[in-house]
Order: structure tokens, then sequence, then C-alpha cells
């Protein structure tokens, strides 16, 4: 299994940035995927899911409508779309899948 992400960096507050997930070695369009992130300090905590199909979604209320998660089964891939960003989503964020976790991409949120 690997996963393997892309995106993030340094952005403003209020700016936008889009976090991917490539996924192999799984059935992909199978498995629940999720985006966890942490912040130095504190624990790594779950901003996102979403369903094998995509038809059903969770998010964080810390995130609640600044985030969105999707994903293309197609492309084996899960994205976060995070508008609106706050100094405080500052964190490594990580892809998921049961037991596995992508490498982590760094956010940073900062004037």
């Amino acid at each position: 299994v690997q996963l393997v992400q892309s995106g993030g960096g340094l952005v403003q507050p209020g700016g936008s940035l889009r976090l991917s997930c490539v996924a192999s070695g799984f059935p992909f369009r199978l498995a629940t995927m999720s985006w966890y992130r942490q912040a130095p300090g504190k624990v790594r905590e779950l901003v996102s899911s979403i369903s094998s199909l995509g038809e059903s979604t969770n998010i964080a209320d810390a995130v609640k409508g600044r985030f969105t998660i999707s994903r293309d089964n197609a492309k084996n891939t899960v994205y976060l779309q995070m508008n609106s960003l706050k100094p405080e989503d500052s964190a490594m964020y990580y892809c998921y899948v049961p037991d596995y976790w992508g490498q982590g991409t760094q956010v940073t949120v900062s004037s």
C-alpha cells in the first residue's frame, strides 16, 4: 500500500490550498479515505472522511464550511480542498486508509 501526498505549503490567512493523495496497492474504490492533521504538541485529529463511492462525507466542526473532501476513483486519488485558511489550520496533514498513512504534507498559514 502506498499513499503519496502532494500539495500544501505556505499560504496567507484567507487563502486556499488543495491537497492530493494518490493511492495504490489496494482496491481504492472500496475504501473509505480520510484526512488527518497534527499540529506541534497536539494529538492527531480527524479532519474529514469520504465513503468509497463519495456518497457520504463527514467533516470536523473546526473546518466545516471551509474544507471539502472529494475523490476520483478513476484516478485513485482523494483530495482536500481548503479555503479561507486560518493560522490555526497550520499542521502536518496526512492521508489515511485503515492501517496506512501518507507521508504527510505541511500546511502553514501565516502572513
